[in-house]
């Protein structure tokens, strides 16, 4: 029989974005607690704890990157039958493989950059990448989020020394856009606010570090173009097959928008830009995250 007990917030893990997932994870753990019982659970290896019940527990995950946003933690809750929050294995892992979510968007007819995946041992001379896609480009690991290992490249002698440094995984490199930096976030299906990201350059350092980097919710854009967007990101996440919600980013350049990637598990920190895609809908933090598990606790 089941008999509901706790939300079990897991974070951590030992991938690149440990430190980004537990403050995302101890933001969630903290706007949960007086609402629901909660265990917070920081793993510091990727396997998931054998005390999980699938009759007393809700799993929460804020993992993100590798073992988290790849679809590897659903997996072994699936397997378990262990309810939880977010989209499901498949999902999660096609949402992380940049280039297959760019397919997906690509059969939907939503334009994305031009674009080429590259493997290790099968590294392309630097020109036959720009006849292709030209020579002003970003290079990024394919299954890898929070701007994490990205280089931006301008010339033929970048791009060479940045192919020359490929030794292991998978890549995608694709034509770098000059426009403006937009975001959505989607709860329930349903898009919510799309937020502008204004920055010279919106990498790692911008995104956790810099205190120039300014967003505003939302976006200073037409409506008819905010109507579009929203369509848009609320198609692929149906398209991925995604679950309870995710963030789907964008780059406007010029008057068109081109698809960047999807986020099945985007940053939860009270600044980060799902809460910040949610603040205009007059969505409490508190309030995103209960919405947020609203979904699963129906499920169990």
């Amino acid at each position: 029989m089941k008999a509901f007990e706790s939300i079990v917030i897991v974070y951590g893990g030992i991938g690149d974005e440990r430190s980004i997932s537990i403050k995302s994870g101890q933001c969630v753990a903290e706007s949960l607690k007086d609402q629901y019982p909660v265990k917070a659970v920081c793993l510091e290896t990727n396997t998931l704890p054998d005390w999980i019940d699938k009759d007393r527990h809700i799993v929460f995950p804020v993992m993100h990157g590798a073992f988290g946003e790849d679809g590897q933690l659903q997996a072994l809750l699936e397997e378990r039958g262990i309810n939880f929050v977010g989209s499901g294995s498949e999902s999660s892992a096609l949402c992380m493989d940049k280039f297959a979510a760019k397919k997906c968007a690509e059969k939907i007819n939503i334009e994305t950059a031009d674009y080429r995946l590259i493997e290790a041992g099968a590294v392309p001379l630097a020109d036959a990448v720009i006849e292709k896609i030209g020579d002003t480009l970003v290079l990024k690991p394919n299954n890898s989020g929070s701007s994490c290992g990205v280089t931006f490249i301008k010339g033929r002698s970048s791009l060479g020394l940045a192919l020359s440094k490929i030794e292991t995984g998978s890549w995608l490199i694709e034509r770098a856009l000059n426009g403006r930096e937009l975001t959505i976030g989607i709860l329930g299906g349903r898009a919510l606010e799309v937020v502008e990201i204004i920055c010279e350059r919106y990498d790692y350092n911008a995104k956790y570090n810099s205190k120039d980097t300014v967003y505003v919710s939302p976006a200073d854009i037409p409506e008819a173009l905010v109507l579009n967007l929203k369509a848009q990101a609320e198609a692929i996440f149906k398209e991925c097959k995604c679950r309870d919600f995710a963030r789907v980013d964008f780059i406007l350049e010029g008057d068109k928008a081109y698809f960047l990637e999807i986020n099945t598990i985007p940053g939860m920190t009270k600044t980060s830009l799902f809460p910040k895609s949610a603040a205009p809908q007059a969505i409490s933090f508190e309030a995103l995250t209960k919405t947020m598990l609203s979904a699963s606790l129906e499920r169990f």
